[in-house]
């Protein structure tokens, strides 16, 4: 008899509602973490929103500093420093940036799941109300509850779009007729469904299948890495607490099953470190809390490196951890002197195509340069452009004087150098920027003459 293959359906996971000292700390950091995500993108510094990432104009803003198309190289260093350390964390701390500030954690685990126990309660009311009939209390709670899924969607999408687009394209989306902004407004709908299935769907399927990071995990760990761990040397045999066991030896652990319970991606840490795993540490503070009842020591769970789960040999930070931080100091020095470096406006120079040195009357020569400037700042400049050379005139064919914000201007214009001053065929030509008097730009050419 032929069998069917089954596709087996994804299984729906009731958490225990956590409680204790870490995730009290986790919840407030959590909520620090979104008063600044919700913030960037509205609150202005210098004139420009505190984080752009507009990736379609390659326009990028970080708490003042504006990285223009020009400046891609800095924004790819900028994202190679921020890869660098997340690899350093984790081979230190495990995978504890998932569990602590990944911005899908803190919005599934203290948004919407503190929503779900509010509305329905905890897991056993949870799997109670699924498991009844669609009356009038079951419609009312799943109702609300979807309600409010969608609305925290739909602000979350438009944050979202708020960092791509930058608020003020986002508020001109919404203020005007739908009808001008279909785009915007598809744009704004797809990202709401979006949330709306991974948090009210998907969940922890995102950590656990669909994010890559979780993947490298088992790469990236090492011996001396820390994380979320059960210490079964102290935990083994594991066995009920009973009455009649009272003299036998047994391990700590009573099975309660308490860290399984709480865990958010349904896995029994007591099973040995797991991809699945976030490091959330509500297993931690469940078992901590069973440990205090039973007078027995806390962190039966805790943060563990394989060393001291199988010989409780003392933590020692491991060669590829001073490896990777020793690589980050230098791409950090790297990248923070190229940002020093970096002038607002950048000055290209260079001698118009297909022509030659004019000799000119009273003993001068001149060359035919064609310049363009660009302001990287979010101000229009008023410029002043001359040779660095005191001897030299410039005689502008076309020329811009004011250099508008986050644009370009075009300058072409004659260098004349006197005949005597000029002592090989070819010879450099330093020309300066001037905005309010001051220098802020330089730029380098050739300046071809027949010397006498």
């Amino acid at each position: 008899m032929q069998q069917k293959n089954k596709i087996k359906a994804k299984e729906y996971l009731y958490p225990k509602k956590p409680s204790g000292k870490l995730y009290t700390r986790r919840k407030w950091l959590s909520y620090a973490l979104l008063v600044l995500l919700f913030t960037c993108p509205f609150v202005k510094f210098n004139g420009d929103q505190l984080v752009l990432l507009n990736f379609l104009e390659r326009k990028f803003v970080f708490f003042g500093l504006i990285f223009t198309p020009q400046d891609f190289y800095l924004f790819a260093l900028a994202m190679l420093v921020f890869a660098i350390f997340i690899l350093c964390f984790t081979v230190v701390l495990g995978r504890l940036w998932c569990g602590w500030a990944c911005p899908q954690t803190i919005f599934m685990e203290m948004v919407f799941r503190r929503i779900e126990y509010w509305i329905e309660g905890d897991a056993n009311k949870q799997k109670k109300l699924d498991a009844q009939g669609w009356d009038a209390e079951k419609f009312l709670k799943k109702g609300v509850k979807h309600v409010m899924f969608l609305i925290i969607s739909f602000l979350i999408a438009n944050t979202f779009l708020a960092y791509i687009i930058s608020s003020e394209v986002l508020f001109t989306i919404i203020t005007e007729p739908i009808r001008q902004h279909i785009s915007g407004f598809i744009s704004i709908c797809l990202f709401t469904i979006i949330f709306y299935s991974v948090f009210a769907h998907f969940r922890e399927v995102v950590c656990t299948v669909i994010c890559p990071y979780g993947r490298l995990q088992g790469v990236l760990l090492d011996k001396q890495s820390l994380v979320v761990a059960y210490d079964f040397l102290r935990g083994e045999p594991k066995g009920r607490l009973r009455k009649e066991s009272f003299g036998t030896h047994k391990g700590d652990c009573i099975d309660c099953r308490l860290c399984v319970q709480v865990c958010p991606t349904g896995i029994d840490i007591r099973n040995g470190t797991q991809a699945e795993c976030i490091n959330c540490t509500a297993c931690i503070d469940a078992c901590d809390t069973v440990m205090l009842k039973i007078n027995k020591p806390s962190r039966l769970i805790g943060f563990y490196n394989q060393e001291f789960l199988q010989d409780h040999k003392a933590y020692q930070i491991g060669f590829k951890s001073y490896g990777y931080a020793a690589v980050l100091f230098l791409v950090i020095i790297v990248f923070s002197s190229l940002i020093y470096k970096r002038e607002d406006i950048e000055t290209t120079v260079l001698r118009a195509s297909g022509t030659l040195f004019q000799e000119r009357k009273n003993q001068e020569t001149s060359n035919l340069y064609n310049a363009q400037l660009i302001n990287k700042t979010n101000r229009d400049m008023k410029f002043q452009l001359k040779s660095k050379d005191l001897n030299d005139k410039i005689e502008f064919i076309q020329d811009a004087g004011i250099l508008p914000k986050e644009g370009s201007a075009q300058v072409t214009f004659f260098l004349i150098r006197k005949n005597k001053t000029i002592k090989e065929y070819k010879s450099e030509a330093v020309f300066e920027v001037l905005v309010n008097g001051k220098v802020v730009s330089e730029a380098s050419t050739s300046f071809f003459a027949q010397p006498e």
